[in-house]
């Protein structure tokens, strides 16, 4: 995700694209110092990554559509090669893999398309988006540091402070991945990014690094279905984007985007036909002026103190900013916009159980088999590495061993090296351990005090993925799996060295494909018993009413995988808790376009001992929302009239606030109301000491 884009790929990706989108008018691209330039025009765009694998066909004009309405121009996508050519020259562009469909829904809705093309692309993708049949390539070599192909375009959540321009007056300012928040591993806390922070930084990079282009990287990240996530990434990908995993609109961050695209585009006649020119209005205040030789001017005011409001005069008249906040003046004279006051509303999503497997007969359960040494018929002398071995044909590779032991050994150690991700350990046939690694640092040790049986011992490894690394220098030659294995006796005599090994790639049940309809008759299933490890459970299911985004609730589980109808919903790891003692992730998308109406099959692969009982189906969905507003909060933009003067304000040009339910949905009921001085958030609050009273049944007369 962090790659620079290069110009080459994206010129060229924008030419491929563009020539062919009637609706939005674009067959020739290109450049100069100020901006990309299409059909002649000089562009401020505003654009939107949505990666058309992370969701599904049913949700692409859904998502298209929210993006324009919330004024995005582009839609951004990588072009993912290890989903397109698993197998050397076998393709697949079926379902969500169909980017041609997707990019004619971004041409029908009138909108641009970029694409990445890579073909490496990072992006939190296993393996960066090689296939991994690249690696058995003679004297490949996947990525190299060659400048002159390079641009500097800028990556990060600060760009209008840290990008240190185009390494050529030729070129113009582009922010390629503007972050929404940040992707989130398994076993850390999410990073949260306020709605304000990255309009201040969106204006600042248009003010002070002359930006005309601005990506979102993501706009909507959706879900790392299957085994698509790189190593110890969550399955849910980028949910506090302006559209979470399952589409919903995340509010205030999408509504206060809309409301900064807006006053920029206001002014982007002038912004397009000049460069600023910077103002000094105080320590830290300063004003950027873009005065076009149309006559047009807009003016950005930067108040870059992040503790304290600033009074600033600037063209003869007094502003109030807050602190770290820009206003926005579309005709260097009226605020439009300020990145600091949110008008827009807060909502807050909730799920609720509308089907519970809660009793042992909703389920069957089936044992996978821990291999021995004798039933292999790969062997090798030495412990291979996982991926060579695997081909990424699975997460999983068993390492089995066999030895005798003269006497019985009441205690003797057992220690594994591991580059990872996790392992356990069985000593004939029974677990004696399990340890796992960590994101970026993936090597650790297991030890455990095993007993050994006086003649034939087994020792049967179980190492697994992850995901792939999708990053990081010699991507290559990385190396994974089991790197030694010492067994010694109670006086530290080393009892095991070296043996043949024999090698198991994937579990019995990934070989007889029990999660599909026709699989799952291969398996022997039995009623549900007592929790134990790599065992898979299987139950049948109704689809719920509507057509909202549901998802299972796997917080009785610990780690494995998902599968409805066949299809993954992904990797889930609900033991692998945070700092704070929580799970990084609880619920698990589940595509409304996997279901059917019933008779839904719904198959867990579990590795640990999770209790499937407590597994239930949820509905998701924005069940509150909020708003505030102030007499010093701009008007929305959409009411803004060129014409107005400070001292005749149109009288419609108030400050507003609106109150919207998702569709089909009413406002049941008004948890509190205020005119006056309340204080707190929409998570806390309270009545100030300045208070109408009949505030609230006002509001009830009005929405309910």
């Amino acid at each position: 995700m962090r790659m620079q884009w290069l110009w080459r790929n994206l010129l060229a990706a924008a030419v491929l694209v563009m020539a062919g989108a009637v609706a939005a008018g674009g067959e020739n691209v290109s450049y100069d110092g100020r901006s990309l330039i299409i059909d002649g025009q000089r562009k401020m765009l505003f654009s939107g990554s949505i990666h058309y694998p992370r969701s599904t066909p049913d949700m692409w004009p859904s998502l298209i559509s929210k993006a324009k309405q919330g004024g995005i121009d582009v839609i951004e996508t990588y072009v993912f090669w290890n989903l397109h050519e698993p197998r050397p020259g076998q393709y697949d562009f079926s379902g969500r893999r169909d980017i041609v469909v997707f990019i004619k829904q971004i041409q029908a809705q009138g909108l641009y398309a970029c694409l990445r093309i890579g073909p490496y692309i990072e992006g939190e993708w296993t393996y960066g988006g090689f296939p991994f049949w690249l690696h058995d390539v003679p004297g490949i070599i996947y990525r190299s540091d060659n400048e002159p192909f390079k641009i500097n375009t800028c990556n990060g959540m600060k760009c209008g402070e840290t990008f240190k321009g185009p390494n050529s007056p030729n070129k113009p300012s582009l922010w390629t991945e503007n972050w929404t928040s940040f992707y989130q591993v398994y076993g850390q806390n999410v990073t949260l990014r306020s709605a304000e922070d990255i309009a201040f930084q969106v204006a600042l990079f248009i003010a002070r690094k002359n930006g005309t282009y601005i990506n979102y990287y993501m706009y909507h990240g959706g879900t790392n279905f299957g085994r698509t996530a790189a190593e110890f990434m969550i399955t849910s990908y980028y949910d506090q984007a302006p559209l979470d995993e399952y589409g919903l609109i995340r509010e205030p961050k999408w509504g206060h985007l809309k409301e900064l695209h807006a006053a920029v585009k206001l002014c982007s006649e002038a912004i397009l036909s000049s460069f600023p020119t910077m103002q000094s209005l105080g320590q830290l205040q300063e004003a950027y002026v873009f005065s076009g030789d149309s006559g047009a001017c807009a003016a950005f005011l930067v108040n870059a103190d992040n503790r304290r409001s600033a009074t600033v005069r600037f063209q003869n008249l007094t502003y109030q900013l807050p602190p770290k906040s820009i206003s926005i003046l579309p005709d260097c004279n009226i605020v439009a916009f300020n990145t600091a006051k949110v008008s827009t509303q807060f909502n807050t999503r909730s799920s609720r159980p509308v089907f519970k497997f809660d009793s042992a007969e909703k389920w069957e359960q089936f044992q996978d088999v821990i291999p021995q040494f004798d039933a292999t018929t790969l062997r090798s002398q030495t412990l291979l590495e996982q991926t060579n071995t695997t081909k990424d044909a699975s997460d999983y590779l068993w390492y089995t061993a066999s030895f005798e032991q003269d006497s019985q050994e009441q205690q003797a150690r057992l220690s594994v090296k591991s580059l990872g991700h996790v392992l356990h350990a069985f000593v004939n046939g029974a677990l004696v351990g399990s340890a796992q690694g960590q994101f970026r640092n993936t090597s650790f040790t297991l030890e455990s005090m095993v007993a050994l049986n006086k003649g034939t011992n087994q020792i049967s490894l179980l190492s697994a993925t992850v995901g792939l690394p999708d990053s990081g220098a010699f991507l290559e030659r990385r190396s994974l799996g089991v790197r030694s294995v010492i067994i010694q006796n109670s006086l530290g005599v080393k009892i095991f060295t070296v043996f043949p090994w024999g090698y198991q790639v994937g579990l019995l049940g990934e070989k007889l494909q029990i999660y599909t309809y026709e699989g799952s008759k291969n398996a022997n299933w039995s009623s549900l018993g007592s929790s134990q490890q790599l065992t898979w459970y299987k139950s049948i299911f109704s689809a719920p009413k509507g057509d909202g985004p549901i998802a299972l609730n796997l917080g009785s589980m610990g780690k494995g995988e998902a599968w409805v109808n066949g299809q993954s919903i992904g990797r889930y790891w609900v033991s692998f808790h945070t700092s704070a003692g929580l799970p990084s992730q609880t619920w698990y998308n589940v595509p409304r376009s996997f279901l059917k109406p019933r008779n839904n099959l719904l198959v867990v692969f579990e590795e640990e001992m999770g209790n499937p009982v407590n597994i239930t189906v949820d509905a998701i969905s924005v069940t509150k929302v909020c708003a505030h507003v102030t007499n010093s909060n701009p008007p929305p933009v959409i009411s803004w009239r060129k014409s107005d003067k400070l001292s005749e304000r149109h009288p419609g040009r108030r400050p507003k606030v609106y109150l919207n339910c998702p569709p089909r949905s009413n406002i049941s009921k008004i948890l509190f109301a205020s005119f006056g001085n309340p204080y707190g958030n929409c998570e806390d609050y309270a009545a100030g000491l300045c208070h109408s009273s009949n505030s609230k049944a006002i509001v009830e007369k009005v929405y309910l």
